[in-house]
C-alpha cells in the first residue's frame, strides 16, 4: 500500500500506461474523435509510413494503365465502336452490295432471256396459226381442182351460158377474192420450168425461146405458192 492509498507496484517501479488507439468505440460503435495532443496514427498516405505505396510505383501503374487504354480496342475509333469492327463492317457491306448487284444483273439477264423467249413463242404461234390457215385453204382448193377444170373445159366449148355461167363465174371470183386463188398459163407465154410442166415438146423456127404452144391444163397458185403447175405443150427453137 502506498501513502495515497492506491495499489503500487510491488517492485517499486512505475505502473504501465495503456492507451486505447482504436478508432471505433467498442461500446458505442461510433468513430472516435481524435483527442488534443494525442499522437496521430500513421496513415498510408504519409511518405515514410509502412505499407504506403511508392509514388513512382503509382505513377508507373498509372502510365501502364494509360498505355493499355491507348492500345485497347477503342483506340482510334469513334466512341462506343471499335475501329477494327467498323472497318470489318464496311468491308462486309461492300461485299454484300457487290453480291446483290451481281444477283440483280443475273435476274435482269434472266428476265431479258425469258422476255425474248416469250416474244419468239408468240411470233412462232402466229406464224403457225397462219400456216395452219393456209394449209386448210390449200386442202379445200386442191379438192376443188376437178370442179375448176370442168368449168374451164365447159367455157372453152361455149357451154357456160345463162344462169349456169353466172354461177360458175361467181364461184371463181369468190375463190380469187377470199382465197387469193389465181389461174395462170396461156398460149404464147415463155416456158418456165418452175411453174410449168411440159407434157409435149416440138421444135419451131418461129420462136427464139421455149414458148407455150398450148395449155392442156391450167395451173393454180395461191399468192406466191404454186398449188398445181400448168401442164402445157412447148415449142422450142429449132
Amino acid at each position: 500500500m502506498n501513502p495515497t492509498g492506491g495499489e503500487g507496484n510491488p517492485e517499486g517501479g512505475e505502473q504501465p500506461i495503456i492507451r486505447d488507439k482504436r478508432r471505433i468505440d467498442p461500446e458505442t460503435g461510433r468513430l472516435r474523435e481524435p483527442q488534443p495532443g494525442a499522437e496521430s496514427p500513421e496513415t498510408p498516405e504519409s511518405p515514410g509510413a509502412p505499407g504506403a505505396p511508392d509514388a513512382a510505383g503509382t505513377s508507373g501503374s498509372a502510365g501502364s494503365f494509360a498505355g493499355s487504354a491507348g492500345a485497347g480496342p477503342f483506340a482510334g475509333g469513334s466512341a462506343g465502336q471499335p475501329a477494327g469492327d467498323a472497318g470489318g463492317n464496311l468491308a462486309d457491306l461492300k461485299a454484300e452490295n457487290a453480291q446483290l448487284a451481281d444477283e440483280l444483273a443475273r435476274a435482269n439477264a434472266s428476265y431479258f432471256n425469258l422476255n425474248q423467249e416469250y416474244a419468239n413463242y408468240v411470233r412462232r404461234s402466229k406464224e403457225q396459226a397462219a400456216s395452219f390457215v393456209d394449209e386448210g385453204r390449200e386442202k379445200v382448193i386442191t379438192a376443188l381442182f376437178g370442179v375448176l377444170d370442168d368449168i374451164q373445159l365447159a367455157r372453152q366449148h361455149n357451154e357456160l351460158t345463162g344462169p349456169l355461167g353466172s354461177m360458175a363465174e361467181k364461184f371463181e371470183n369468190t375463190l380469187t377474192t377470199n382465197f387469193r386463188l389465181e389461174r395462170y398459163g396461156a398460149t404464147g407465154e415463155e416456158f418456165d420450168p418452175v411453174i410449168h410442166e411440159a407434157l409435149m415438146d416440138t421444135t419451131s423456127d418461129e420462136v427464139e425461146v421455149p414458148t407455150i404452144a398450148a395449155v392442156i391444163q391450167p395451173g393454180y397458185r395461191m399468192g406466191e405458192k404454186v398449188l398445181r403447175p400448168a401442164r402445157v405443150a412447148v415449142n422450142s427453137p429449132a
